[in-house]
């Protein structure tokens, strides 16, 4: 039986049992697997791996594992010393879109009010995701390894935080998102752009109180969902520039809050008739 030993650097430790983390392991196989499919039967997903060096050199996922080899393995955000390596990611777009899982319904919710096309279905099959991610570029953000294990999935990422609040200001850190922040310029329920709409047009759809308090209006160019600056607007709004600031932490809160006033928060509403 042949033997490689291992080492995972990083946060991919996250995805190993507590006694391979952080130290050399042994792995035992036969004939010669790649190295690839190597680390993903260590539980670890290929779009959570930017290099792999073997024996002091930078190799690729195709790299043939060889008995007696060394293996080092590293995450997006640790680089290797050696020169020149073999980054395994592709670049990100500037702006990056995203298809969700059916696990993540809420962060999907606050990533499309921070701005950004946001794809989620409850009813998402894995290979439904994973082939829409492969079309239109998206990054697949799941709790699901498998879905990211898959060979059409380019981009992607394994949320490693429970609770939606906390997972919001993850994707953020992690794509360094929270300088291209657009809020309330998506619908929450469909992913659709708001757009001004005029009040004369919708009138007939709106609550009584509504007609008499309220002036400006957005509507989903999608699913024509109304909104307008409502009794959950200050709640909202709050949350956004909680993100925010969790998510510049080298900033102060007076450039901050400076640069919020770039946004249309006075305009863009949040609350919405059906």
């Amino acid at each position: 039986m042949a033997r490689a030993t291992f080492y995972f650097q990083g946060d991919l430790n996250f995805f190993l049992p507590r006694h391979q983390q952080g130290v050399n392991f042994i792995y035992q196989f036969k004939e010669r697997p790649s190295i690839k499919d190597t680390i993903e039967s260590l539980g670890v997903p290929h779009p959570e791996v930017n290099s792999i060096v073997v024996n002091g050199k930078a190799v690729d996922f195709s790299y043939l594992v060889r008995d007696e080899d060394r293996i080092v393995v590293y995450p997006i955000s640790v680089t290797p010393k050696i020169i020149p390596t073999i980054p395994l990611q592709p670049p990100l777009p500037k702006i990056p879109r995203f298809i969700l899982d059916v696990h993540l319904g809420k962060l999907a919710s606050s990533l499309r009010m921070l701005g950004f096309d946001t794809l989620y279905r409850n009813d998402y099959e894995d290979a439904q995701i994973a082939f829409v991610a492969s079309q239109d570029k998206r990054i697949v953000l799941t709790r699901d390894k498998g879905v990211l294990m898959r060979n059409l999935v380019i981009h992607g990422y394994y949320i490693r935080e429970t609770e939606p609040d906390k997972q919001i200001i993850e994707v953020l850190k992690r794509f360094n998102l929270s300088n291209v922040v657009q809020p309330f310029q998506r619908c929450i329920r469909c992913n659709g752009i708001l757009t001004p709409v005029a009040k004369e047009l919708i009138v007939d759809q709106l609550p009584q109180r509504t007609k008499q308090e309220i002036d400006y209006f957005h509507r989903c160019n999608s699913c024509r969902q109304i909104y307008w600056q409502g009794a959950h607007y200050e709640r909202m709004e709050k949350f956004v520039r909680q993100v925010l600031f969790r998510t510049r932490e080298h900033l102060s809160t007076k450039t901050i809050v400076k640069s919020e006033r770039n946004y249309v928060f006075h305009q863009l509403s949040v609350n919405s008739c059906s």
